[in-house]
């Protein structure tokens, strides 16, 4: 692995909100434990529809109250304009300054997307409503966002995010660094001049990383997939490779100046605290 200049980097880590009292208990140590790699900030993920808002909150304040950065994840879609305002206003007052802006999915079988259609309408109302208090992340897509028409009117709907008031984006996971480094060069060709921080996915079991990635839209590529199942269910073996695999991604990323690295933790510490050492993050 090549010594980098991680100076200025970005580097973060996801979470989200547990349903259990165990769960939460596994989660206080799970941060414990990444806590002492010193990650920019935690984010912590927002049900559709709001369906965590509490347990969101809940969790994001605990982490605040432990001395780190947290940044809630905030979906609009489904939601009010008075819904939303009163969510604001409650970070604001418990003093969270990071907030994460999604349009986010209607909850099943609801049909009435609410006051609120995309995330850019999200994000300025948050400018219009918080002013600068907010530094605000929002979501990209390397690999196009699965209900776009098309890749040209998939940037430019970032461009609207990031008109409207976004500070950087976190992207959806991949597995092909090209699609990163091209969506990149893109943004840079619209004018798009926030940081960009890659979502990295560490590998532990094929089988979930191909419901998650079916659902998000994100592409596994042939052979990655065929390695994959080849191991069966030898999950020693898929964790080995998808290290390996992993770290490479992330070490050409880094390499060719990506801004830093959002770990999408899944609530574990061990895949993450490996990828970070073998990284030399720190």
């Amino acid at each position: 692995m090549e010594n980098q200049d991680m100076a200025g980097k970005i580097f973060s880590m996801e979470f989200f909100p547990p349903k259990t009292p165990e769960g939460a208990a596994k989660l206080r140590e799970t941060r414990r434990q990444l806590a002492q790699l010193k990650p920019k900030f935690f984010s912590v993920t927002f049900g559709a529809g709001g369906s965590t808002r509490d347990r969101t909150l809940e969790t994001v304040l605990e982490i605040k109250g432990e001395g780190l950065d947290a940044a809630p994840h905030l979906s609009c879609i489904g939601s009010t304009v008075a819904n939303i305002r009163e969510i604001l206003h409650t970070y604001k007052d418990s003093g969270i300054r990071h907030i994460v802006a999604l349009r986010g999915d209607l909850p099943s079988g609801v049909a009435d997307p609410g006051e609120f259609r995309y995330a850019n309408e999200l994000v300025a109302f948050i400018r219009k409503e918080t002013g600068d208090w907010f530094e605000i992340e929002v979501a990209a897509y390397p690999e196009m966002h699965p209900e776009a028409r098309n890749y040209a009117q998939d940037v430019l709907n970032f461009k609207r995010k990031v008109d409207a008031g976004a500070d950087a984006a976190i992207t959806q996971y991949f597995f092909n660094a090209d699609a990163y480094f091209h969506f990149r060069d893109e943004c840079q060709a619209q004018g798009i001049g926030i940081p960009i921080v890659p979502g990295i996915m560490p590998i532990s079991n094929y089988g979930q990383l191909a419901r998650f990635s079916a659902m998000c839209g994100a592409e596994i590529p042939r052979w990655l997939a065929k390695k994959l199942e080849s191991y069966y269910d030898d999950s020693a073996s898929i964790k080995a490779f998808g290290l390996d695999f992993v770290t490479q991604l992330c070490d050409r990323l880094l390499s060719q100046d990506a801004p830093g690295l959002h770990f999408y933790t899944l609530n574990q510490a061990g895949l993450t605290s490996t990828l970070w050492q073998r990284l030399g993050l720190g």
